[in-house]
């Protein structure tokens, strides 16, 4: 999965505003290996400093015109909108996106589960906490997780259309993230395909001391080791190295 942020203020340094530039990136994206692209017109980096909420109707002008033009020129790859909004969500399916990724974790009033229900999407559910403090954390993931799915089942959701994500780096600290690579296995084993995002991370940043823009590698043995464990796909910044890194991983680990 490549990420496209359309937005001036992405943690990661690369938010584009500009339609033309952000179907150039798109298609080299594909061309480099992505098998979807993720939409998002709102930074979910909630612990930046000085961060500010988008209203929907400005992440509405930031993405229904990318979104057009995706499903016009690249019409064979799925598209992806990453919104914690059900406004967005809705206007996002009738340009085109096929797969919601709600950061939510389906904590709201189950309007994202409904609108994955009635369209058919792909419905990513990632693991989403205010605050770092756990008594067994895998456990506590895993536990909230399969809650969210459940409800997700609920509100009409199949559960074969349904992924879930650990949510890197949201509500948990550098440590956390490490062990939650390290344990995968224990949530690739829930009966849910998993998606992780590692990409250039904060706690890849502390573990080399580099920026955002320079954590290519740290990404890459990450991607590596959630393939080992388990994981159906990665989100990345970085498509082309991390696209070779998961051709070869997942020929070793699935044959």
């Amino acid at each position: 999965m490549g990420i496209l942020n359309v937005t001036p203020d992405s943690f990661s340094g690369d938010g584009l505003l500009e339609v033309d530039e952000l179907v150039n990136r798109a298609r080299e994206m594909v061309r480099d290996g992505a098998d979807v692209l993720d939409v998002g017109g709102e930074s979910t980096a909630y612990w930046r400093p000085g961060y500010q909420p988008v209203p929907a109707g400005e992440e509405l002008r930031r993405v229904l015109p990318v979104l057009e033009r995706l499903r016009a020129e690249l019409p064979g790859t799925p598209i992806s909108i990453d919104t914690r909004k059900p406004e967005v969500a809705r206007e996002a399916v009738a340009a085109g996106a096929i797969w919601l990724n709600d950061v939510e974790g389906v904590w709201d009033d189950g309007s994202m589960a409904e609108i994955a229900a009635k369209h058919g999407l792909a419905f990513v559910i990632m693991h989403n906490r205010h605050g770092s403090e756990y008594r067994d954390l895998v456990a506590e993931v895993r536990d909230e997780l399969l809650e969210a799915a459940a409800r997700a089942e609920a509100h009409g959701v199949p559960k074969e259309h349904i992924i879930l994500d650990p949510g890197l780096g949201f509500g948990k600290t550098g440590e956390h993230n490490l062990e939650l690579l390290r344990r995968l296995p224990e949530l690739t084993g829930l009966g849910y395909p998993v998606l992780v995002g590692p990409s250039r991370k904060r706690f890849l940043g502390r573990l080399l001391g580099t920026a955002e823009q320079d954590r290519v590698e740290g990404t890459a043995a990450a991607a590596a080791i959630a393939i080992a464990g388990g994981a159906a796909a990665v989100r990345v910044h970085d498509v082309r190295p991390i696209a070779r890194v998961v051709q070869v991983a997942d020929a070793i680990v699935r044959g």
